[in-house]
């Protein structure tokens, strides 16, 4: 689950990083798409470092 939480962490780094950029553009539909991704895969790891702790414990 860590090396999940790690690659699902940065795929949420990277969506606010095009949410940013889409802003700049002023691209609607990629605003949409990555704030969403943004929220749905930082949530997550969020989320996951609060109830496994980061590290895991094992």
């Amino acid at each position: 689950m860590n090396l999940l939480m790690v690659i699902f962490g940065l795929v949420g780094i990277l969506a606010a990083v095009g949410t940013i950029q889409a802003f700049k553009e002023r691209n609607v539909l990629s605003i949409v798409f990555n704030f969403g991704a943004f929220v749905v895969f930082g949530g997550f790891t969020i989320a996951t470092i609060i109830t496994q702790g980061f590290p895991p414990a094992l």
